[in-house]
């Protein structure tokens, strides 16, 4: 109750400083975007109880890529999928624009306060001493390990489905690929097997089933207006509120904090006496720990900070990972002509490895796949997982913009003032799918797209930085703003705050999807045509109508049939 009391004090000094803000200072007033339905809600109810994305690509057909919407309260925010203010905000001047501190009470709840949690300075010194451990060499060595774990999965379906009726099975996608991507973010970071795809019962698997949705997942119209209304309470309450509320969601934070905690005490323990007895490995937790062993004292990360980066990297590991996967294996389902060409690309790519005597394939052979590396890369493009990411102005600003805006009073504008304080959603969601850069196909999942323009005549390779891209002609002469770190998605975000991981991550799904669509063929269901794009803080699959039940994607999988030539 007395929460309750302070929430109210805090929403009221929140009305008095928007007013004043609203009549003394920069104005969004005249920024195109949606009517408000409702002072108290403002369009949030429209942004966060749809699925991932919709508000955003709706917005950004109606109002194009910058669009001012109402928050709670009548508070002016920010969708932004514009390349150019995009390319300021997260490139050019990343530090000035922060993560919100009621995002990093969520981060602190989920994880503790690792790299995702961090900002400014702290975010620098997490920064350097992780860095050694996600090299591009660091990341190619992990080949073989996620190669391993997605043939150990491949072969309990093989069994699965050699035991059923019609050489097919219907397989939840969601639940195996959970316990297959803790399997290898244990072995890659931490060189720990978990053996959560033989078995399910896994502490730390079990958690992690359905966490998102049961924290996230269907927010109610009051849950939406107190994230709206957060902003203004202190951070030390709201994390002091997420270490005591009873509240369901928040109680299930913390249990998976908890076990996942636990699990990371073990491995702290395991792999520093490991390292006293000589006995370190290229794992990723190895290289932190000797990081952060040569830094000096200031720079140094605390037990607590270590801790955190575990919670991170499983989660990062597990969640991003076993996601994207399944929105890959959904749409090869879903467009049969485009899983057969990858298959045969595969198979032709096979023979070639067999023919010179070698086993297994290696990153050259990934980089020799220009079908492959584009299914990959439309896959994030389309699918990203991380949907949407929140920033704010430390300071009044100007952003730059790719197109100019006509405000509401007809006013043409070249580039946007914003007041100190501005809330800004970049949409990840919207930018994947700016016609300007992508085509006017661009909400269509089609990996030719890789292949016109200078993508044909600059050879980008599954680990390129910044491929310079001019899809179906839509870029024209333009060049290409910078932005992310993998071919120009903002899947992965960009400069300094751009995921650590991206190299693993892409390596990752590479090996797991060669192995998968290698070896098997993949068929919609009946619940495919009601599969929601559900919004968790990240993106999974649910099925309509069944979404108390949580993550699932059922699809048909039978053995992928060879031709006379093996492949």
């Amino acid at each position: 109750m007395n929460f309750v009391f302070i929430a109210v004090g805090f929403t009221t000094l929140a009305i008095v400083y928007w007013v004043y803000r609203r009549y003394t200072g920069i104005s969004l007033a005249d920024v195109p975007g949606p009517e408000s339905p409702s002072f108290l809600m403002g369009n949030t109810k429209e942004l966060f109880q749809g699925q991932a994305g919709e508000a955003d690509f709706k917005w950004q057909a109606q109002y194009g890529d910058v669009v001012r919407f109402k928050s709670t309260l009548g508070e002016d925010q920010l969708m932004i999928s514009d390349p150019a203010a995009l390319q300021y905000i997260f490139v050019k001047s990343s530090y000035r624009f922060p993560k919100p501190h009621d995002r990093r009470a969520i981060s602190k709840m989920l994880n503790g306060t690792g790299i995702v949690w961090a900002d400014g300075e702290d975010h620098k010194r997490h920064r350097k001493v992780l860095l050694p451990g996600f090299g591009g060499p660091e990341s190619k060595a992990l080949l073989p390990l996620f190669k391993g774990c997605a043939e150990s999965m491949s072969n309990k379906w093989m069994d699965i489905i050699a035991n059923s009726k019609g050489q097919s099975a219907t397989l939840d996608i969601p639940a195996w690929l959970s316990r297959a991507a803790l399997d290898a973010i244990g072995e890659a970071a931490f060189g720990f097997h978990f053996g959560a795809i033989d078995n399910h019962e896994n502490a730390l698997a079990r958690a992690y089933v359905n966490k998102m949705t049961d924290i996230f997942g269907y927010p109610s119209s009051r849950q939406v207006f107190f994230q709206g209304v957060s902003k203004y309470i202190p951070y030390q309450i709201l994390v002091y509120f997420g270490e005591t509320s009873k509240n369901s969601r928040i109680l299930r934070a913390n249990a998976v904090r908890d076990v996942a905690t636990s699990v990371a005490k073990q491995l702290v323990k395991d792999k520093s006496e490991m390292l006293l007895q000589g006995k370190g490995s290229r794992d990723i937790f190895s290289l932190l720990i000797k990081a952060n062993m040569d830094a000096d004292a200031k720079a140094k990360l605390t037990e607590e900070e270590l801790l955190a980066q575990m919670r991170t990297l499983l989660f990062a590991g597990h969640d991003m990972i076993s996601n994207s996967l399944s929105w890959a294996l959904l749409e090869l389902a879903r467009n049969p002509e485009i899983q057969s060409r990858f298959r045969a690309e595969i198979r032709e790519t096979e023979a070639a490895v067999h023919a010179r005597g070698d086993a297994d394939f290696t990153i050259d052979d990934f980089d020799a796949m220009p079908y492959t590396t584009a299914v990959i890369k439309e896959v994030l493009r389309f699918s990203p997982v991380a949907f949407r990411v929140s920033r704010y102005a430390s300071q009044d600003d100007i952003l730059p913009l790719s197109q100019p805006i006509t405000t509401r009073s007809g006013k043409v504008i070249h580039e946007l003032p914003i007041p100190k304080g501005t809330r800004i959603f970049a949409s990840v969601a919207a930018y994947n799918r700016n016609k300007d850069l992508w085509g006017e196909d661009a909400h269509l999942f089609n990996p030719d797209r890789w292949f016109n323009g200078a993508a044909k005549e600059n050879k980008a390779t599954s680990l390129g930085v910044y491929a310079n891209l001019w899809l179906n002609g839509a870029a024209k002469e333009k060049k290409a703003t910078s932005l992310g770190v993998y071919s120009n998605l903002m899947t992965f975000l960009g400069g300094v705050r751009a995921c650590i991981g991206w190299r693993f991550a892409v390596i990752e799904i590479q090996a797991f999807l060669i192995e998968l669509v290698g070896k098997f063929e993949f068929a919609p269901t009946d619940k495919c045509e009601r599969i929601r794009r559900e919004a968790c803080l990240m993106m999974v699959p649910t099925v309509e109508g069944e979404v108390e039940k949580g993550v699932q994607l059922p699809l048909r999988v039978s053995v992928a049939p060879r031709t006379e030539k093996g492949y």
